[in-house]
């Protein structure tokens, strides 16, 4: 079968010489329909953050069920699954709560499909377990597949502040990619606050503002927090989503938070904050969060099934996966790319 492998530092190619495989147990073989590409993979393929195995990529992942092993309940051939991303040992407390992407063995393990173990990116993806599978119903797999993270990320990120989301504050998203443009679907359909969309292209910005904020802020601009403090006054954002993660961004954020408001980090862009006591205001929570839990997933299932949220996609084919991530690299994917098989 046809296959996009990693093979290690900037070395991606498109294969066709897999075996396919066949599920024992509680595994499920799936027939990819589609395979999302997050700007998470070139931090595996030009970073070097997983090294040493040789790996199918693709995290974000929606299909038809293909074949079962004898140990599956509660799916058949032909049902259309995604498979949830982040992958625990299954067992520990956290695992339990459905909480995997805080497994408690995480630092032992591969962070799942695509992540270290092989993932969607194929004709063909092996998932190690049925519990991994969440029903998408009528919802099409080539749309759907982003949702395991370009969605579940945003969604899981503002569920924890929901309780500070009132209809008087005002929440700052900076960066309107792949994620951010789906956070402020989600901002608009569950709180009443005033959304202040910040990124760096007029195109992102006017983008952002269709999608349902109220502001719409060019963050290169020197003057930026000046600009989202003259519309929030002096009570400033209860809450910052910073979906790019640079120095840049982190900087932004903590001069636009406000007491007891929570600044809540989920891009990887390496960006560096020095803690001193006047540096953010009383009560702040600076936050990191990874992914969501799978239950999280079916909830955001049900957004996408009420037409609630949609995440705009390009598709391309699986032999245009080293240009979709030169293209990824430089900023020229709208929203999120498919690989379709």
């Amino acid at each position: 079968m046809k296959a996009v492998r990693f093979f290690g530092n900037k070395d991606v190619r498109v294969v066709n010489d897999l075996e396919k495989p066949s599920p024992k147990g509680d595994e499920v073989l799936l027939k990819i329909g589609g395979a999302g590409v997050c700007h998470s993979d070139l931090h595996i393929i030009d970073e070097g953050i997983v090294s040493g195995v040789t790996f199918t990529l693709g995290h974000e992942n929606a299909g038809w069920i293909e074949e079962i092993g004898e140990d599956v309940k509660g799916f058949k051939k032909g049902d259309a699954v995604l498979v949830y991303g982040p992958w625990g040992c299954g067992h520990c407390k956290p695992c339990q709560h459905s909480n995997e992407n805080y497994c408690d063995h995480q630092s032992e393990m591969a962070f799942g499909g695509g992540l270290g173990l092989n993932g969607g990116m194929a004709d063909y993806m092996l998932v190690p377990s049925s519990r991994l599978l969440v029903h998408i119903h009528d919802l099409d797999p080539v749309i759907a597949a982003p949702l395991t993270d370009a969605a579940l990320t945003p969604y899981s990120a503002i569920k924890r502040s929901l309780p500070k989301l009132m209809p008087d504050e005002y929440v700052v998203v900076i960066g309107v990619g792949g994620l951010g443009h789906v956070a402020l679907q989600i901002l608009s359909e569950m709180c009443g606050s005033t959304i202040i969309a910040c990124d760096i292209t007029p195109e992102r910005l006017e983008f952002a503002k269709k999608l349902g904020a109220a502001y719409a802020i060019n963050s290169t601009d020197k003057d930026a927090a000046e600009q989202i403090k003259k519309i929030t006054g002096i009570k400033k954002a209860k809450v910052v989503l910073d979906f790019v993660g640079a120095s840049s961004t982190i900087d932004l954020g903590t001069k636009v938070i406000g007491l007891d408001g929570d600044l809540t980090i989920v891009g990887l862009g390496g960006g560096k904050y020095e803690y001193n006591m006047n540096g953010l205001p009383f009560g702040v929570s600076m936050t990191n969060p990874y992914w969501g839990s799978r239950t999280e997933l079916m909830e955001v299932i049900g957004l996408a099934i009420q037409k609630k949220i949609h995440i705009e996609i390009e598709k391309y084919n699986l032999d245009q996966a080293v240009e979709v991530y030169d293209k990824l690299r430089h900023g020229q994917i709208k929203g999120r790319a498919v690989l379709i098989p």
